[in-house]
């Protein structure tokens, strides 16, 4: 025995009740009763009239407690490790103080300037020849690398 579903109020059909409407398009359309082809005809929306399924499931009508009540989990924060420092090093910078830690930047600045200094310090000044001197008669535009001599 197959039941099929009233397309407007989704209640069940029994075998040999209702009737079917088949729109021009082909699509076919059950109805259990006259009231209900009726109000499809009228183009109702079942969402609208409070005793169809679609109304009843949209304003989460006769849901039993159970179902409805959905158990969230929490979210659980975990620390870990990132690339190039372990948890442990990373617990002991959040614990320090900010003195302590513009003291560490400080230094550090500091080692990088003086670093800095001597790599300057050990390279070679190389002279550099004036533009002026080597370009004798050149205009501004030849200078500059423009379309002069043709």
């Amino acid at each position: 025995m197959k039941l099929e579903i009233d397309s407007f109020t989704g209640y069940k059909v029994y075998p040999s009740r209702g009737r079917l409407f088949v729109r021009g398009d082909s699509k076919i359309f059950r109805f259990g009763a006259s009231k209900n082809e009726s109000l499809f005809l009228q183009r109702k929306n079942p969402r609208k009239i409070a005793w169809t399924v679609l109304y009843r499931r949209m304003h989460k009508k006769g849901i039993t407690e159970e179902v409805a009540k959905k158990r969230s989990r929490k979210t659980v924060k975990h620390q870990r490790g990132i690339f190039g420092a372990d948890l442990a090093a990373i617990a002991a910078k959040r614990n320090q103080t900010t003195q302590v830690r513009t003291q560490q930047r400080l230094t550090a600045i500091s080692k990088a300037k003086a670093e800095k200094k001597e790599k300057e310090a050990k390279k070679p000044k190389a002279a550099r020849p004036t533009p002026a001197a080597n370009l004798k008669n050149v205009s501004k535009q030849q200078a500059k690398g423009g379309k002069g001599g043709r």
